[in-house]
Formats: C-alpha cells, sequence, structure tokens
C-alpha cells in the first residue's frame, strides 16, 4: 500500500439545501476539452472525469478514506482471491442497470439489468485492436486468453467477440471470474479505473462510430448536452430513482448524488476563469500563477476580498508528476543519452519553483515522494549549467554547435493548451534555460486533441506533458517506461531498455515487499540516468470553493467523485469547515 501525504480537507456542514433562486441543486466547474466519452480511449484527464460520470466499474476508492482504500461499487464486496492468487471472483450486485437509451431496440429504449457478461464484452472490447485503446496496458499479459484474443482481433474485417477467453468467465448472470497468467497485487487498483468501466453492447454496436459521444453507462448522471469547446452537461440519472437504487454519502445522512445536474465549462483562459469564480458562476477554482499575490498576498492566509465572500481553501500534496518528454524514435535525441542528460543539467529547477509560487518541487525520478520506491535524494542530474555544457560538447555539440554544420542545434517542443497564457510563459522561460545551454528551442503549439494524436503517431521531438496517477503504486508510474506500453500507449516517450524491463516484469507480480521495492528503487535509478524525460514538477494542489460548495475533498483519484458533492444557497454554519 503507498503511503501518502495527508491533505487538508474541507467539509462544510449543513448541506444539501437548496438554492432559493432554482428549482435544482447544480455544481458549476471546469473542464479541459473532452476528446471521447468512450471509457476504452479516455486517456486524458477530462475524458476520463467525463466517462466517470456516465458509467462505473466493479470497485471505487472511498471517497473519505486516507490512505486511499478500494471499496465495492458494481460489485457486491471485495472479490474473493484465490491462495495462489490467480483467480479473483466477483458477485455482481443485483438491480442495476443501464440508463435508458434508443440502442436497447428489444425493451423499446428501456435500459436493461448489468450482468457479468457485460464485463466480460468490456475487457474483451479493451484487448481489440480495432478499439485502438490506450488502456490495454492495464490487463497485457495478465489475463489468460487475453493477448490470444487481441491478436486475432488484428487484421479481421469483425472481431470475433463469441471466441473465449480463458480468463474471463461468468458462470451466471451475477457472478464474474477473473483468471489470472500471474499474481497482479495491483488488480483492485486498476478495476477502478474509467477503462475498466462496464459498456454495453448495444450501444457500442448501434452508434458504432459515434459511440464515443453517446455514453450509456450505469452511473449517476447521464449527458444531456455537450458542445466540445463551450460546455458539457450532466444531470441526474433518472433511472436509479426508477428502479430503487439507492446509494449512500459517506459523510451526509443523505442519498447520492446530492447535485441534480454537473454543468462544466471550457475555459481556455485562466483570467476568464477567474472572474467567472469571483462571480459565484463557478464553485471551485485552481489558482493560476498570476492571481497567486491577489489570493494570498505575501503569505498563506487568504486576503480580505476572499474572506469576506467567506471563500474557504484547501491545500494538498499531490501525485502529479509533470514532464517533458523526448521521443526515443527521433533520430536527433533518442539514441544519444549524452544530449539527453545535458538538457536535463540545464534546467533551472529552482527559478522553475519562483516561476510557480513556490508551489513545486522538482522530482528526483519517476516515483513521486511518499509512495514506497520513490529513490532518495537528489536525481544525478541536478541543475548544473557548467557541467551540463560539458555533457553537451560530448554528446558532439560543443558550445550548442554541429561541428559538421556549424549550426546551433535546434529542436522542437510540442505543446497542447495553445490558449493558456501560463502555459506559454512557462515555455519560453524553459527556452531561456536552452538557450543558456546554447541550444535553441522551437515551440509548436496545438489544440489539445491535434497535440495527443501528434504523440500517439510519434511525430514530436520533444513534448510536455504530465502524468495524474492512475493508482497509487509505484507500478503505475513505472509502467509509463515499459517497452510494450510505447506509442498509442502510455510509454509517451517510446522508450525501451530491456534491463529496465526484465526488472518490471518481475516485480509487478510481487506483493508488496522488500524485495519489491527494492526492485522498484533499481528501475527508478536506471530511469533517472537514461534521462527520457526532464522531470520538470510535482504541484501542491491549492483550491478555493464558494461557501455554499459543501463536501469537498481533495481526492488524486476524482473520477466519479462530483456525485459526493452538494451545493447550498443558504447561511452556513462555519463550525467544523476545515480539519487542520
Amino acid at each position: 500500500m503507498a503511503l501518502l501525504f495527508p491533505a487538508l480537507v474541507l467539509l462544510i456542514s449543513a448541506c444539501g439545501e437548496r438554492s432559493p433562486s432554482t428549482a435544482e441543486n447544480i455544481w458549476h466547474g471546469q473542464t479541459a476539452r473532452i476528446r471521447t466519452f468512450d471509457p476504452a480511449r479516455a486517456a486524458d484527464v477530462a475524458s476520463a472525469q467525463a466517462v466517470s460520470r456516465v458509467y462505473e466499474g466493479l470497485l471505487q476508492y472511498a471517497y473519505l478514506d486516507r490512505p486511499y482504500r478500494v471499496e465495492p461499487l458494481l460489485a457486491e464486496a471485495l472479490p474473493e482471491i484465490s491462495p495462489d492468487g490467480l483467480i479473483y471472483t466477483f458477485r455482481i450486485r443485483r438491480g442495476l442497470y443501464f440508463q435508458d437509451d434508443p440502442c436497447f431496440v428489444a425493451s423499446g429504449g428501456k435500459g436493461r439489468e448489468l450482468e457479468a457478461e457485460d464485463f466480460v464484452y468490456s475487457i474483451k472490447r479493451l484487448a481489440d485492436r480495432k478499439t485502438a485503446s490506450s488502456g490495454y496496458w492495464i490487463f497485457r499479459d495478465r489475463i489468460l486468453g487475453l493477448d490470444d484474443f487481441r491478436a486475432a482481433s488484428d487484421g479481421v474485417e469483425a472481431t470475433d467477440y463469441a471466441r473465449p477467453v480463458e480468463g474471463l468467465y461468468a458462470p451466471d448472470p451475477h457472478t464474474l471470474q477473473i483468471r489470472l497468467t500471474r499474481p497482479y497485487p495491483q488488480l483492485a487498483w486498476v478495476l477502478t479505473m474509467p477503462y475498466a468501466a462496464a459498456v454495453p453492447r448495444e450501444a457500442v454496436e448501434s452508434y458504432g462510430r459515434e459511440f464515443d459521444r453517446h455514453p450509456v453507462g450505469t452511473g449517476p448522471f447521464i449527458l444531456a448536452s455537450w458542445r466540445p469547446n463551450h460546455h458539457v452537461e450532466f444531470v441526474r440519472n433518472p433511472k436509479w430513482a426508477e428502479t430503487g437504487r439507492v446509494e449512500r454519502h459517506p459523510a451526509a445522512d443523505a442519498s447520492i448524488p446530492l447535485v441534480d445536474r454537473v454543468m462544466l465549462y471550457v475555459i481556455g483562459d485562466p483570467a476568464t476563469a477567474w472572474l467567472m469564480f469571483l462571480d459565484g458562476r463557478l464553485e471551485i477554482s485552481g489558482i493560476s500563477r498570476d492571481n497567486w499575490d491577489a489570493v494570498f498576498g505575501g503569505g498563506r492566509e487568504l486576503g480580505a476580498e476572499l474572506t469576506a465572500k467567506d471563500i474557504q481553501w484547501v491545500r494538498a500534496s499531490t501525485l502529479d508528476l509533470y514532464y517533458i518528454g523526448f521521443n526515443m524514435d527521433d533520430p536527433v535525441v533518442g539514441p544519444n543519452r549524452r544530449l539527453r542528460q545535458a538538457l536535463t543539467r540545464a534546467f533551472n529547477s529552482e527559478e522553475w519553483a519562483r516561476f510557480y509560487n513556490g508551489r513545486v518541487v522538482r522530482p528526483n525520478g519517476p516515483i513521486p515522494p511518499g509512495v514506497v520506491g520513490a529513490p532518495d535524494g537528489p536525481g544525478p542530474f541536478p541543475f548544473d549549467l557548467e557541467h551540463a555544457r560539458r555533457l553537451l560538447a560530448e554528446a558532439g555539440y560543443p558550445d550548442g554547435r554541429d561541428p559538421q554544420t556549424g549550426r546551433r542545434l535546434v529542436l522542437t517542443l510540442d505543446l497542447g493548451q495553445a490558449d493558456n497564457p501560463e502555459m506559454r510563459q512557462s515555455t519560453d522561460l524553459f527556452i531561456q534555460f536552452m538557450d543558456r545551454l546554447g541550444v535553441v528551442i522551437e515551440p509548436r503549439y496545438n489544440n489539445w486533441p491535434t497535440f495527443l494524436g501528434r504523440i500517439e503517431r510519434r511525430q514530436v521531438q520533444l513534448f510536455r506533458l504530465s502524468w495524474i496517477a492512475d493508482y497509487p503504486d509505484a507500478e503505475n508510474f513505472l509502467q509509463l517506461f515499459y517497452s510494450p506500453n510505447t506509442s498509442p500507449g502510455s510509454n509517451r516517450s517510446n522508450y525501451r531498455n530491456p534491463e529496465f524491463d526484465r526488472l518490471y516484469e518481475v516485480a509487478r507480480g510481487l506483493p508488496d515487499s522488500n524485495e519489491r521495492t527494492e526492485l522498484y528503487r533499481r528501475m527508478a535509478a536506471i530511469i533517472q540516468e537514461d534521462c527520457p524525460w526532464i522531470f520538470t514538477h510535482h504541484p501542491t494542489a491549492y483550491v478555493l470553493l464558494q461557501p455554499w460548495a459543501c463536501h469537498y475533498k481533495y481526492h488524486d483519484f476524482p473520477y466519479g467523485m462530483e456525485k459526493y458533492y452538494a451545493v447550498s444557497r443558504r447561511t452556513l454554519n462555519t463550525e467544523h469547515r476545515t480539519l487542520p
């Protein structure tokens, strides 16, 4: 079990009162542009969060518990596990239904009951090469026969979903058995992910290529409207009330969801989002770099204006890992380790932290602090410009110039979020770092879908991205460098190292133990030395909330968590609003 830093918690009492000005409780928030509502292809955070409002899996995170703990969702209980750790048996809850949708032709559009076979189908679909899922890594070489099913799906016009998979078995409509090739201690964490959600076959076959725009799930909300560059709107799933489904809130004496509607706006400009928050049109807000002084002034207490508005705030350490990646398939940066080391050495982490108001720390490797297996001490290539210059000369570019042409080395950095001023400003700072080394960085800004598409097609040289943890285990970070996971999978840098792969394959089957921790550290040391990424920072989360925003708690895995949020427009009792 990973050991995580505790988060400051914000729980507001007297929740659930309806606004006097509206018949509905509406949670207003912000989102990035959503690429898809297909769980199998929800590789970015915005899409994964959108998917998780509609779809559900066997397990979920207990909302309030730290360290993080898994609990049943669509399963009746945690799985029964065989003594050898190879067979997981789940009992599926009865009386749970997919939302009403025209795809259910046999029932005239009425949603049908969830069955174990829906999980068999959904996992097979994740494996189907024609689905082009970026999430197959969670089951690759794990479930008996699933890799064979994947291979058989390649090169045929239609995948045979009737083909049996030895490791996926539904002996009756409410029992699912998963048989593994080797022990998989992370399986419970993995089954909380949007990739593992239950998808009805009828919807996939009915909507075809348009399925990613027509989510059909069992979750607390359904998609009401979606304008990709403007907003996405979810409303309470009426199927829950119709079928008598009741889920209790862990902190409030009420059933969930506590809001009737979730309205999320696509806002590219942080200044616009900030003004909307100050105007009361958003329940929650992050704090941009430019607004930091306006919020906190010179200290860590809210300024008078926000205090007068009764704004509350939450601070929490995160498992987020931000980086600049090298495409190891690129003929310039891929084979030249000294070049990657030089660029890593030239990254001025102290100046970077000042840019971000001191809210970030530089990672010392691929495993975040507080997660078992994280390296001790600084990484082997901290900022040292003179050493970086020596490494650059060893890489074949003395003073940043190619001796054969006399020209300066020029590298291209691909970025998303072209309309984000903070992204542009911080990128300009990175360009300055490399210019001091003698290397020219040319930024290429893209919209978000184009950016991800270029990475998946391996068309980038350098790229700036982040990894938001899927589960609190070092394996989730180390799999980002496992060679079978190369693009369009989670190994965005297309990094390959046989020794790393060997250690990873041994470690991933071990239970939490000193032996596994030592292997994690050895793998982290290999990545530190090879420098497939420039590790830029771990952020600390600072979140502001309106006084009527209730039951919010920071979560590293926030997928589907809006069902626990509430809004209350009446005057609130301030007692117990925050916990130290």
